[in-house]
């Protein structure tokens, strides 16, 4: 059976070069959709995202189980990536998005519990934990100033409830469908009013905008949809460039089963909760062909880019964090600090590649392609900036780093290949930690040894020759170990990290 994911080579050659030359100022501005998914990870769908060591795609078990075939269809249609990297929770990961700053510098480092701090005992009180403000520096203020409509779907859980950033028409967006404090829709289920309690009364975890669709058999992920598709219509019937940041309620939980698709599980073998898993990433994936279809239909396919990723590693209720791996064969999940914690899949694409185009020549994109070198999600902040031809303002430290090179499918040796994850919590299913991944190699420190971390400080990994962090080379590679952790440290004093505290003071990382 051919394989639809294998590179248009000659294809993807005569989009890197146009046969005509074009300039940036002779294309109109792309439309540009940041497609994210919430708690989907990298092992998530059937698309294969990890490679060998020759960067060939190779599928696992979990990859038989999903049904994304249009994920497929994106990935056929750019670039995906097997080592994209985010925060481990969501809050931090859509603010870094926004702003194009790591989570040690911006200082939301933790999921935003919409009523509390949820710092954790010994969380640093100074966290930011009231999110973005009105006029702070997003990338959808920026382009909203630029003359981008900007369009928000779905999740927005950029502050909490009563906080300026809870409401996404405060941080840069013309448009907001159900975006608000909340992290997880009480329901999905439109009878219910996507809302909890007895007859879908609103409660405090209501998705709000949709009340249209209220009392009727539409699944969530399908009336964002539909609410997304109807405003890039608008966009487009405005004669405007448009921003849509379409960010899935789905797949997190609750686990509701989406009843279109939930035969395909019924003799899968797998428990209740994981066979609603799988129904809520179909729908996902629905969503995204429905979306595809639509900017066909628009005539703006070949002038849209969509970015597709999750915002953390799996949640699939397939078994216990640390027993049986959700991201298999990855170890851990969201809220870890192992590698199905934080890596997530992404995809690049035009939404129609077509060879010689003006407007994708601001950024061509490998048909077909895979890179293995590293991304992360502050990179989208700059890549897509550049590509709409505006800039932060000189006050705006940005820590993303363009992506356009990668894009091409080549490795760009003066990128750095470095990644920092500083988490200085507790409540979410770990300890307090900080990694910092270079190369290959990956350090973990735990600031409170526990039976988490072994009872150590440390632990080291080369996923170059252990890709699965199965084995920890903290007591035998103790110069690795002591470079690593001053790399860290010093990464986190320049990105002004703040630390985990114990008796009032802070708790800062110590070099072996």
């Amino acid at each position: 059976m051919k394989n639809p994911l294998l590179p248009a080579l000659a294809f993807s050659l005569a989009l890197l070069a146009p046969s005509t030359p074009v300039t940036a100022a002779s294309a109109p501005r792309p439309n540009v959709v940041i497609f994210l998914v919430d708690d989907m990870g990298v092992m998530d769908t059937s698309v294969p995202f990890l490679t060998d060591a020759a960067g060939r795609p190779q599928r696992h078990p979990l990859n038989d189980y999903y049904r994304t075939p249009n994920m497929e269809r994106l990935a056929a249609r750019g670039i995906r990536f097997s080592n994209f990297s985010a925060m481990s929770v969501c809050s931090p990961t859509r603010i870094a998005i926004a702003t194009g700053q790591n989570a040690a510098r911006h200082r939301t480092t933790n999921w935003i519990n919409p009523d509390n701090d949820n710092a954790g005992p010994k969380g640093p009180p100074q966290w930011n934990w009231r999110g973005l403000r009105k006029g702070d520096v997003t990338l959808a203020s920026l382009l909203r100033d630029s003359g981008y409509r900007t369009i928000h779907v779905g999740k927005g859980h950029f502050g909490p409830r009563e906080s300026e950033g809870a409401n996404p028409l405060n941080i840069g967006f013309d448009v907001n469908v159900g975006g608000a404090s909340i992290g997880a829709p009480a329901t999905y289920y439109g009878r219910q009013n996507y809302a909890s309690g007895k007859n879908g009364k609103r409660s405090n975890a209501a998705v709000p905008g949709l009340e249209k669709y209220h009392g009727t058999d539409t699944f969530l992920s399908d009336a964002l949809t539909l609410e997304a598709n109807r405003h890039i219509g608008e966009a487009v019937k405005a004669g405007k460039p448009f921003f849509l940041n379409f960010a899935h309620y789905a797949v997190h939980a609750p686990f509701d089963s989406d009843p279109r698709f939930a035969a395909h599980y019924r003799d899968s073998g797998k428990p209740a909760q994981a066979q609603a898993f799988a129904t809520l990433i179909e729908g996902m994936d629905k969503s995204l062909g429905d979306l595809l279809d639509q900017l066909e239909k628009l005539g703006v396919a070949e002038n849209t880019v969509i970015f597709f990723l999750g915002d953390n590693g799996s949640d699939a209720p397939l078994g216990h964090q640390h027993a049986v791996a959700c991201a298999a064969p990855l170890r851990g999940k969201k809220g870890s600090h192992y590698e199905g914690g934080m890596r997530v899949p992404f995809i690049a694409a035009w939404a129609k590649p077509a060879a010689g185009s003006a407007v994708q020549s601001r950024l061509p994109i490998a048909v077909g392609g895979t890179q293995a070198q590293l991304g992360a999600v502050q990179d989208l902040f700059p890549t897509v900036l550049d590509l709409a031809g505006t800039k932060a303002p000189a006050g705006h430290v940005v820590d993303g780093l363009p992506l356009a090179s990668l894009l091409t499918g080549r490795r760009d040796p003066a990128r750095s290949d470095a990644f920092l994850m500083h988490y200085p919590h507790s409540p979410h299913r770990t300890d307090y930690f900080t990694t910092y991944r270079e190369g290959g190699w990956k350090v973990v420190y735990h600031y409170f040894p526990s039976e988490v971390s072994g009872g150590s400080n440390y632990q080291l990994f080369n996923l170059a020759d252990d890709p699965y962090e199965a084995n920890d080379l903290a007591a035998a590679r103790p110069a690795e170990l002591r470079r690593m952790m001053q790399t860290m440290v010093a990464q986190l004093e320049r990105h002004g990290a703040l630390y985990p505290v114990e008796a009032g003071k802070p708790v800062a990382p110590r070099v072996p």
